[in-house]
């Protein structure tokens, strides 16, 4: 219970709130009464030299010793409104200090212990609490006026106006407290409505959510959670049609895979037919093999949005590899490749094995589709690769449909599956490169790679 509340952002900012606001209402309280304190004590020491100062003003020269002014309540014994005793107290001495007048309630208890004109703090014979004393010599130095006045009169004073101050705020504090609550549960609630609408989505769902109603705080995750539907839309699209790709390119080739197997179980002892089944067999497996690749590598380079661990590759050696790989199945079909590096300093950031993979397929296609006797001109320019064969080239229709997938101009001979260029387009763009194919005019046709 304790754990689940404390992974409550709710329960997290309620608590703060309340801890902060009892935290800052005890300062407050604190800071109020050492403030009033300060302000009383400024007040009463003020008014004690006051009335300290006109009882030095009086005439006491026949005044008898030891006199005393009526008790308050002798004089007030009813109706003596909110008046306090302690309010303040007097006593006047001779300079030798023989008491000669007290107010009659506590300044009888005032004992004559003068060391100076000013304040000092006492106690009165018989009681613990404390006194705030000031002490004045009269001008003719003849009489010594002492006014006192308890402590704890002024601390209860202080302590009550505080209160007085600080009630109102105690008994709206729980209001407050309520009002934070429901402002915290009415701000969290738009996260209440995101979780119901993620749990709501359905698996395929890659719309987007609103934000317009959320708020400016929540609205970057929301955002971010679009972008990942989208990507997750993509990708779920791109798996499907990969399936579908599949499915429907392989049937074809199964099927025949099928056709020939029948066939040579079916010949028995005819060798010829059965040997001619069998190199059928072979052939369309290797057919099957390589378009099991081909859409294999055209799944992976489209789920890439971009590079990882790229690194600056020079294009002369990569040429000149691509080159002697393709070498011996162009020497098989009886075509011959020439590399021109017209710049050999030509380098560029990116994957060395898309690269090869990028070049290795143009140049299989010129082979495939090149009749014998043909020549493949391989060139390396500052900004652009051209791989030109001399074959019969492509109709001018269909030459804007290149590269799409599964797309193989009507009439070829060879087989294929339609998917070489596709991934020649695909490499070619996450290397921020523009391929582009074209009918020569003195005849053949060209792959051109520019960046």
């Amino acid at each position: 219970m304790i754990k689940t509340l404390t992974q409550s952002l709710r329960a997290r900012l309620i608590a703060g709130f309340i801890l902060i606001t009892l935290v800052a209402w005890i300062g407050a309280s604190i800071a109020a009464w050492h403030q009033t304190s300060k302000t009383l004590n400024k007040l009463f020491d003020t008014q004690q030299v006051l009335f300290a100062k006109r009882l030095s003003a009086l005439e006491l020269n026949g005044v008898r010793a030891d006199t005393e002014l009526p008790r308050t309540k002798s004089m007030i014994s009813h109706h003596r409104g909110k008046q306090d005793d302690d309010t303040l107290a007097f006593a006047i001495y001779t300079a030798q200090g023989q008491l000669l007048l007290n107010d009659g309630d506590n300044g009888r208890n005032l004992t004559y212990r003068y060391a100076r004109d000013g304040f000092i703090d006492g106690k009165l014979p018989g009681d613990d609490d404390m006194w705030r004393l000031v002490w004045v010599t009269t001008p003719d130095g003849k009489y010594r006026i002492v006014v006192g006045q308890e402590w704890e009169y002024r601390e209860d004073l202080a302590l009550n106006i505080v209160l007085s101050q600080l009630t109102p705020w105690l008994i709206a504090l729980p209001v407050i407290l309520l009002m934070l609550v429901w402002l915290v549960s009415r701000a969290l609630a738009p996260l209440h409505k995101l979780a119901w609408q993620l749990r709501s989505r359905k698996p395929d769902d890659a719309s987007e959510l609103p934000t317009q109603t959320l708020p400016q705080e929540v609205r970057p995750l929301v955002m971010a959670l679009n972008q990942l539907f989208t990507r997750t839309g993509e990708f779920m699209q791109r798996e499907r049609r990969f399936t579908s790709d599949a499915a429907h390119e392989l049937r074809s080739p199964l099927a025949a895979l099928k056709v020939q197997a029948e066939v040579a179980q079916l010949a028995q002892n005819d060798e010829p037919v059965r040997d001619h089944a069998l190199n059928n067999l072979n052939a369309g497996i290797e057919r099957a093999t390589r378009l099991v690749d081909q859409l294999l590598t055209l799944s992976r380079l489209d789920s890439l949005e971009g590079l990882d661990d790229v690194q600056s590759v020079a294009f002369q050696p990569l040429l000149q590899n691509a080159v002697m790989d393709a070498y011996h199945e162009a020497l098989r079909e009886g075509i011959d490749i020439r590399l021109d590096i017209q710049d050999a300093g030509v380098k560029r950031q990116g994957q060395p094995l898309l690269l090869s993979l990028m070049v290795r397929n143009v140049l299989d296609n010129a082979i495939r589709y090149s009749p014998r006797g043909s020549v493949v001109d391989v060139v390396l320019q500052s900004h652009e690769i051209t791989i030109t064969d001399n074959g019969p080239g492509v109709s001018p229709e269909f030459l804007a449909s290149l590269g799409e997938r599964f797309f193989r101009p009507p009439g070829q001979e060879k087989t294929g599956s339609g998917l070489g260029l596709s991934i020649v387009r695909r490499i070619a763009a996450l290397h921020g490169m523009q391929a582009s194919f074209l009918n020569i005019s003195s005849g053949g046709f060209q792959v051109r790679i520019r960046w």
